[in-house]
């Protein structure tokens, strides 16, 4: 009896063998997922370090460039008096006051290949100009002696000014000028009633430099020679009176150096013209510098050295 129960109980074993077969033996190994690795579950991503650096970093400050700048052997031409303005002078580029020019005869002068400065006083107030109420007492200084109704500026208080003279290179982009010639950049040399320094007629020209870019206008640096150096990367030419007369011109060299043009007017209550054609026409020649002799209240009459022509 025993080994019949001995042999039925290893008979039951070996069919629960069969039918239970062991899972960790016979169990089919499982597939990896799709999603295994990061790499095949989704696109690379590129590391922020990987990007190209841009060309140029940008800033606040970056500033355009003028769409146009006088180049040397450009001739030149000024004319602030006098009506109606000569436009059959031979000048490639003419220079115009802001508020008595009509955009009708810049684009006269355009359709004849020239170029128009535009002329405005970013240091004195004057009593005339349409906009002189805009000033407040507090900026406005001493007589500018020798121009009756105008007054100097305090430029120090740039925050004050700037609205004032933005309008104004404002209107002289929207009328289509293509460069503008600051007066009055040198206070720091002058009685004005303010303590105006080097650095704060620095500060000043360096803002009109970019706020002038700013608007793709040219700007002419207007005397102001002792600030030649610090200017030269930021004005894109020279205008000047009386420099060979006064004998200063060759303070400008910075920018005769650089290949920007400067522009010398000389005045006929200074110098007589057949003075200026002997004495002053073979040295701006030397230097490199254009020209120019001019009554001092600046109207139509103009006469140039045989070389500008």
């Amino acid at each position: 009896m025993k080994r019949t129960l001995f042999w039925l109980l290893a008979f039951t074993l070996i069919i629960s063998s069969c039918a239970a077969p062991d899972t960790e033996a016979s169990e089919a190994p499982a597939l990896p997922p799709a999603t295994t690795t990061q790499t095949d579950a989704q696109p690379t991503e590129i590391p922020a370090t990987a990007l190209p650096e841009p060309t140029i970093a940008p800033t606040e400050t970056a500033i355009p460039a003028p769409l146009w700048a006088p180049q040397l052997g450009d001739s030149f031409q000024l004319q602030f008096t006098g009506e109606p303005i000569n436009t059959s002078i031979a000048a490639d580029i003419y220079d115009l006051d802001l508020f008595d020019t009509d955009p009708a005869l810049i684009e006269s002068l355009h359709a004849e290949g020239k170029k128009v400065i535009c002329y405005i006083s970013v240091g004195s107030w004057e009593d005339w100009r349409p906009d002189a109420g805009d000033f407040p007492a507090e900026v406005i200084g001493n007589d500018y002696d020798g121009w009756e109704g105008e007054k100097w500026l305090d430029i120090r208080q740039i925050d004050i000014l700037a609205p004032i003279m933005e309008a104004r290179l404002d209107s002289c982009a929207a009328k289509g000028f293509d460069g503008v010639e600051p007066d009055n950049i040198n206070l720091h040399w002058n009685d004005t009633g303010f303590e105006i320094s080097y650095a704060d007629q620095l500060a000043y020209n360096l803002w009109l430099a970019e706020a002038a870019h700013a608007r793709g206008l040219a700007i002419g640096m207007k005397n102001n020679e002792d600030q030649a150096a610090d200017l030269v990367d930021h004005f894109d030419w020279v205008i000047t009176e009386s420099c060979f007369v006064d004998e200063w011109c060759q303070e400008l060299l910075p920018f005769i150096d650089a290949g920007k043009p400067v522009f010398a007017i000389e005045y006929t209550d200074q110098i007589g013209y057949e003075d200026f054609m002997q004495s002053i026409c073979q040295p701006a020649a030397d230097l490199q510098v254009y020209a120019l002799l001019k009554n001092r209240d600046l109207d139509e009459y103009i006469a140039t050295c045989p070389q500008n022509e």
